[in-house]
């Protein structure tokens, strides 16, 4: 995903699948903390008002839409960690291996340490 792009803008933007149908709307974007980077973001798939949380790498926000390369069906069956507080290191191992993507850049940090931290939220 382009990494100049404020994570804020992607609030609130229609999110769509592979196939270019709509999976929700983006609800939060989750950075790295150790690069600050969006990461994951949050989306609101409508079904039982619940959050799937889909990787931003290798995502594109395409004329103010996130477009998702994957299916719709391994969206909605992503791991629900509810949203509004922090991932652990082992819940974004499971997303990575959700979606087939590489989890080399996950390292354990010690119990003292935040992964995926909320955008707009301070240290």
């Amino acid at each position: 995903m382009q990494t100049d792009i404020d994570p804020r803008a992607l609030i609130g933007r229609k999110a769509f699948d592979r196939a270019g149908v709509k999976i929700g709307t983006v609800d939060e974007v989750y950075l790295d903390d150790a690069t600050g980077v969006p990461e994951w973001a949050a989306v609101r798939t409508g079904l039982f008002s619940r959050d799937a949380f889909v990787p931003l790498e290798p995502s594109e926000f395409v004329e103010d839409t996130l477009r998702v390369p994957f299916d719709r069906t391994l969206i909605r069956d992503a791991p629900d960690f509810g949203v509004g507080r922090h991932l652990s290191p082992e819940q974004e191992l499971q997303l990575y291996r959700h979606y087939g993507l590489d989890s080399s850049s996950v390292t354990d940090p010690g119990p003292d340490k935040d992964f995926g931290r909320l955008a707009g939220q301070e240290e």
